[in-house]
């Protein structure tokens, strides 16, 4: 059974049609790449999944239910969760804190609930054990490296029942060494069976962590396969219109 599966799905706004007719399915654990040059549509298509904006047309399918999303938290519970590519990080928080952001826990009985920060430590802690890095709860986010900043970012996603996780360039100006670390985690995602959809401009990083490569055109789906038949190459091509399709 698919985890996700899109049917027709359009957007305009107005007179600019964003996405035409894009239709996809992904399996639980792959990872597919999303790429397209400027204004393909990639950041379209991830906020209707998201849960942003319901689209103009089709169908959206997440474990066989037929989903339609009116805001985000709608898509967090159906298990949809995004790594934007800014993180959406408080810099002078700790990690614990920032993965705990906005879902904070309390322990104590009403009126005299306090935050349990020994549970949030601890709890973050796991998280970051099972995704094998080396980032520690009580670390100021503005003292870590950005490959630390986004084992913060991806462990908020685990709190929850996460089935897919979106991530938006999240190796975008990080030095080799963070990138590595980044697609690690990624791949600790996989493992677990959490579907990874990657937006990225990044050909190797594509091309060393993906199953599937998805591609864009003007907001058309025009390649849609299994990464070991494609090449950078050729998505290079589709990219700028050289060729059509794939």
């Amino acid at each position: 059974m698919s985890v996700l599966e899109l049917k027709g799905i359009s957007k305009h706004f107005g007179a600019i049609q964003a996405l035409n007719d894009v239709s996809l399915t992904i399996e639980p654990g792959a990872v597919v790449g999303l790429m397209g040059d400027n204004g393909a549509g990639k950041s379209t298509l991830v906020k209707i999944i998201a849960g942003n904006f319901p689209p103009s047309h089709g169908t959206m399918r997440v474990q066989d239910q037929e989903v339609h999303f009116h805001k985000p938290v709608e898509a967090r519970e159906s298990g949809i969760e995004v790594v934007y590519q800014d993180l959406a990080l408080c810099n002078n928080l700790t990690a614990a804190a920032n993965v705990f952001l906005g879902r904070e826990l309390r322990r104590g009985v009403w009126p005299f609930r306090i935050l349990d920060y020994a549970t949030m430590y601890k709890r973050a802690g796991d998280l970051f054990k099972e995704l094998k890095s080396e980032t520690r709860p009580r670390d100021l986010v503005k003292q870590m490296s950005g490959g630390q900043r986004q084992a913060v970012a991806i462990a908020r996603t685990r709190l929850s029942d996460a089935r897919i996780v979106l991530m938006d360039e999240p190796t975008a100006a990080i030095s080799v060494r963070q990138v590595a670390e980044v697609l690690n985690l990624i791949r600790r995602l996989r493992d677990q069976g959490i579907a990874v959809i990657l937006i990225s401009h990044r050909m190797p990083d594509v091309f060393s962590v993906c199953d599937k490569i998805v591609v864009l055109r003007r907001g058309t789906k025009v390649a849609d396969k299994e990464i070991a038949k494609s090449s950078p190459e050729e998505v290079t091509a589709l990219t700028t219109g050289a060729l059509e399709r794939a």
